[in-house]
């Protein structure tokens, strides 16, 4: 047993009247030696479930996101004339809604400004549909990249996609605990606020219930990150919805945090958002967009790209943003896109062989 490690989890499982919360500097640590799995199993789920129901507190989640920073992949920086966005969303994917984020990604990719993902595979609690399936069905196969490879692949194409089981295997051994623990652990909470992206970056996180988002907002300012977006967006995702009034929080340069409120009827929008279909359905919806045909999923594809091409900065306003979204997706730029992603890895496997 790991002496050290027991100290720590005595602090945080000592019961709601005596347990004490972790410093910045001892959540590193913690994490640092589940991660090395230099804690004993029984520890591990201990810790995991002790913390859930304690609740991690900022400083503990910056401590935590600390030794991401530490064990984990980074890409390095590229030139761009944009931040390099990078979209956190549940790992544990989708159950009732189709991912809208792939399209997003080709679209702001499209006009230049660089975007990051990551994920793994399907994983507890909910087992949903992770993004990594649905590239694969869109033929874009991330699985089979080394990291020097994504690296490459974010500066030829603007687009890369870090994947968990091959390029963090620390944080993927976590995961069988995951699933015995039956609930999500604060692993899940720090992997919406995670960036393996090392230079200027435009952190995106989704939430579902708002002090999800309190945390999010103040670990990010312990770790002077001022450039973020929050949403609360579907299934947690950072999906707008179309539904409902998307509550999106900006996090600006200058440290100011704004909210905002999008109607869709605002803006022209239907009210409906794609529910999730079969897997061979949902790859065909997406890829009908990416064909350039009309369809409700496309409404959510403009109404996504829109807003993000005004936050990246690209558009000058929501109304531009939207107009800009709407030409690319007509015009088949998401369709040359995804055939520029194709044939970079294409070529990069076929050096790899």
């Amino acid at each position: 047993m790991s002496q050290a490690f027991r100290s720590l989890l005595q602090k945080v499982g000592s019961g709601s009247h005596t347990s004490k919360d972790l410093s910045r500097a001892e959540a590193a640590i913690a994490t640092c030696m589940m991660l090395e799995q230099e804690a004993t199993p029984a520890q591990l789920g201990a810790f995991m479930i002790a913390h859930r129901i304690k609740r991690p507190t900022p400083e503990e989640l910056a401590g935590m996101l600390d030794a991401y920073d530490q064990l984990g992949p980074k890409l390095t920086a590229i030139e761009s004339a944009y931040p390099v966005t990078v979209f956190s969303v549940p790992y544990d994917g989708r159950s009732r809604t189709l991912p809208i984020s792939p399209l997003t990604a080709l679209m702001l990719a499209a006009v230049k400004a660089p975007v990051v993902l990551h994920g793994g595979d399907r994983m507890p609690t909910k087992y949903g549909l992770p993004l990594i399936e649905i590239w694969q069905g869109l033929g874009v196969n991330w699985q089979q990249l080394s990291l020097a490879q994504a690296q490459q692949m974010l500066a030829e194409t603007g687009l890369s996609f870090v994947y968990l089981p091959r390029h963090f295997p620390q944080a993927q051994a976590m995961v069988p605990y995951r699933d015995q623990i039956g609930k999500r652990p604060p692993f899940a909470t720090i992997e919406i606020m995670w960036s393996p992206y090392a230079g200027n970056t435009h952190l995106v996180s989704g939430f579902v219930h708002p002090p999800t988002e309190e945390r999010t907002v103040a670990s990010l300012a312990l770790r002077k990150r001022p450039f973020f977006t929050t949403v609360k967006g579907l299934e947690g995702s950072c999906d707008l919805a179309r539904s409902r009034t998307a509550i999106i929080g900006l996090g600006q340069i200058n440290g100011m945090f704004d909210r905002l409120l999008l109607s869709p009827r605002d803006y022209g929008f239907s009210t409906e958002d794609p529910p999730l279909l079969e897997e061979a359905d949902a790859i065909a919806a997406l890829q009908s967009v990416i064909d350039g045909k009309p369809s409700e999923v496309a409404q959510s594809a403009i109404w996504n790209g829109g807003f993000y091409l005004w936050r990246c900065g690209v558009s000058h306003t929501l109304e531009a943003g939207f107009t800009l979204a709407e030409k690319l997706v007509l015009q088949g730029q998401l369709q040359q896109k995804l055939a520029e992603v194709q044939e970079a890895i294409a070529a990069q496997v076929l050096v790899t062989s």
